[in-house]
């Protein structure tokens, strides 16, 4: 009896901590962000209820197209709780991503959440990486109305194949997701990580790693 009590108590404080790795649930009807509060807490403060506006949980634009006039060919517009205040603590956003022909969102991650992605226009190819030390690489050409999910922290990528523009939509499980874009973070940091550590790492000359880093 006591060893099954034992096992008990392990498996709820599993499921304890499983549920803390997301974001909390809501307390109350909602939490609409006070982004004029200096109070700190993990996510952002509640505005009175009383103060809340239909606006608050209002976002207009993702029918516009993203200006996709950039060296990787892609926009993507964002809709977190920085841009719509009632997603606070609700643990979810959403993006709409437009490619130039054969345009790109390069490989990233987001820390904080999962995503699934809805194809609207055009063919993407879209793929992820799995985790060392296999680094597989799972990947598939989508078509209008196709959806595929990027598990929550992996490195994943789309590219249009197609020679028209092309949008897709996606959600995320997160308020605030984050993005870490691979070549940004590895050869654009502030201050830059040692060029000679790049070189060792990808195993390539430290002239190369100069020229990447010039670019970022």
């Amino acid at each position: 009896m006591a060893n099954h009590i034992v096992f008990l108590s392990l498996v709820a404080l599993t499921l304890c901590h499983l549920a803390f790795a997301f974001e909390p649930s809501p307390l109350q009807d909602f939490c609409v962000a006070d982004s004029t509060t200096s109070a700190r807490v993990n996510g952002l403060a509640c505005k009175n209820p009383m103060n809340v506006q239909e606006d608050d949980f209002f976002f207009s634009g993702l029918n516009i197209m993203g200006n996709t006039s950039n060296p990787v060919g892609s926009k993507v517009t964002p809709v977190t709780v920085a841009q719509l205040p009632g997603l606070n603590t609700l643990g979810i956003s959403m993006v709409r991503i437009d490619y130039a022909p054969w345009g790109i969102n390069p490989p990233h991650t987001h820390p904080r959440a999962a995503e699934i992605l809805t194809v609207l226009e055009g063919s993407v190819q879209v793929g992820f990486v799995t985790s060392n030390p296999e680094n597989r690489l799972i990947s598939k050409v989508l078509q209008k109305g196709d959806v595929y999910v990027f598990p929550v922290g992996l490195v994943h990528f789309q590219r249009n194949v197609g020679y028209g523009n092309a949008v897709a939509i996606a959600a995320l499980s997160s308020q605030n997701p984050g993005v870490i874009t691979i070549a940004n973070a590895v050869f654009g940091s502030n201050p830059p990580i040692a060029a000679d550590l790049l070189a060792k790492a990808f195993q390539v000359e430290t002239s190369l790693v100069d020229q990447l880093q010039s670019k970022f």
